[in-house]
């Protein structure tokens, strides 16, 4: 079977790049409260290396790609002094170490964060929050030896860091979605284009021959790189028999991705209709699935969920919801339910949040819509069952949490990344653009990590009898 390692992409990085949710999802590793003095090594005991930090080496070409990280931005003496207060303030009372400009360090203890740059640091967070902590690292401006158990911290203690007052003044402050990545259908075409159109390539280097870019489930912990491949058929046979999926079947899968659900599916007897508005997608899964002599079987269609026709027995939707947008949630569940005959089944995975997280953070632009999944929003399962009551007659059935698994399928992408860097950087990908991948495997990862983050397998059914 032919994968991405043996296609040539030709998409490449031009602007800054959007790249888990992910949005976008624990193993072992260094412990979060663990009252270790700071080092100043460069990995953890888990393998957690960072990419080089310090100016890129080419600072015109990365002025061009990367405007708001090549320039520390304008920032006022009062609001970069105001930042460094109340960094300060909640970073003194983490179970971490933060050190600034090598001074002593402050906290009660822990992974290490190292602020390399103080002044920059403190100019990006008070001019644009949490997505200037996000592009001083990108900067190489602070680093941590652990990085993960570092971010993990920060996110355990997320309701924490900015005072409630401040937070009561959120609409005033933080940052707005950009009008152009509502997920209309056109929006939605150029939202899933900066990220999943960069290169086939990229993503071959870090996940598996399965090519499946979503939680794995795993038998135990830790796992083995060996094993990833399993696990995902594991994850994709339990959707498949959720949605009882097996000869004559005629399933819609929303949400190519490179095609293996559509693969295993084809192999049980199934006719799959499979809709994606991937190009670079579409065209590996188109592959994949001639090279598995599947082609009278599947059809994968350059289409917007809402463009769907047709009934179907069953329904397939792996990590989509995430790229969806809470206005148009009421759209996707009414999909679903029109897609299914009488007795059909929809199996989804989803990333989800806590509900309160989710209401108060909906309307911020952060650091993960710039530079990762543009117009995305997790939504939390309150959300979801809501949604699905309030606009269709699906009823939910079966819900199974597994949040601990995508850390470590995170885990497991971040080290692969790491030790591919030069294999990466020869596709034309800069050092900017690593450090940004780094921060968002290692940021998901955390956000699994400490439990801010879960992960869903459902089953909802259709009333009625099955044809």
């Amino acid at each position: 079977m032919r994968t991405a390692e043996s296609h040539t992409a030709t998409t490449r990085p031009s602007t800054p790049a959007s790249v888990p949710g992910p949005g976008s999802g624990p193993a072992p590793g260094s412990e979060p409260g663990s009252a270790s003095a700071p080092g100043s090594g460069t990995a953890s005991a888990s393998g957690s290396a960072n990419p080089p930090a310090g100016p890129p080496a080419d600072p015109a070409a990365a002025h061009a790609r990367w405007p708001d990280v090549a320039v520390v931005p304008p920032a006022s003496w009062a609001r970069t002094a105001v930042a460094e207060i109340l960094v300060r303030r909640a970073l003194r009372g983490l179970p971490l170490w933060a050190r600034f400009g090598g001074a002593e360090p402050l906290g009660l203890g822990g992974p290490l964060l190292e602020v390399r740059d103080p002044a920059a640091f403190h100019a990006r967070v008070g001019t644009a929050g949490l997505v200037g902590f996000g592009e001083s690292y990108m900067a190489g401006e602070w680093d941590a030896p652990d990085l993960v158990a570092a971010l993990t911290v920060l996110a355990e203690h997320a309701a924490d860091l900015v005072p409630a007052p401040l937070q009561r003044l959120r609409r005033l402050w933080a940052l707005r979605h950009p009008h152009a990545e509502r997920n209309t259908p056109d929006g939605s075409r150029a939202n899933i284009s900066r990220h999943y159109d960069l290169s086939n390539d990229l993503f071959a280097l870090f996940l598996d021959d399965t090519l499946t870019y979503s939680s794995a489930v795993f038998r135990g912990f830790p796992a083995g790189p060996d094993l990833l491949a399993a696990a995902q058929h594991r994850k994709i046979d339990r959707l498949l028999d959720l949605a009882g999926v097996g000869e004559g079947t005629r399933l819609l899968e929303i949400g190519t991705g490179w095609g293996e659900l559509a693969l295993r599916a084809a192999a049980r007897g199934a006719r799959v209709t499979s809709l994606t508005l991937s190009r670079e997608q579409r065209q590996l899964a188109l592959e994949r699935v001639r090279a598995a002599g599947h082609g009278d079987r599947v059809a994968v269609e350059l289409c917007d969920y809402r463009e769907a026709r047709g009934t179907y027995d069953a329904v397939v939707s792996v990590e989509m919801i995430e790229a969806v947008g809470a206005e148009f949630w009421p759209v996707y569940f009414r999909t679903l339910d029109e897609r299914l005959v009488p007795g059909g089944r929809a199996a989804l995975q989803a990333i989800t949040m806590p509900h309160e997280r989710m209401l108060a953070s909906r309307s911020t632009f952060t650091w993960i819509h710039k530079y990762v999944f543009p117009g995305g929003l997790i939504p939390s399962t309150r959300a979801i069952e809501e949604t699905v009551v309030e606009n269709t007659g699906l009823r939910l059935t079966r819900r199974d949490a597994f949040g601990a698994h995508y850390a470590e399928t995170l885990r497991l992408w971040r080290e692969r990344f790491t030790e591919r860097a030069e294999e990466v950087a020869a596709l034309g990908f800069d050092e900017i653009f690593r450090r940004l991948w780094t921060f968002y495997l290692a940021y998901s990862e955390a956000g699994f990590r400490s439990g801010y983050l879960d992960v869903q397998q459902y089953l909802f059914t259709k009333e009625g009898t099955a044809r």
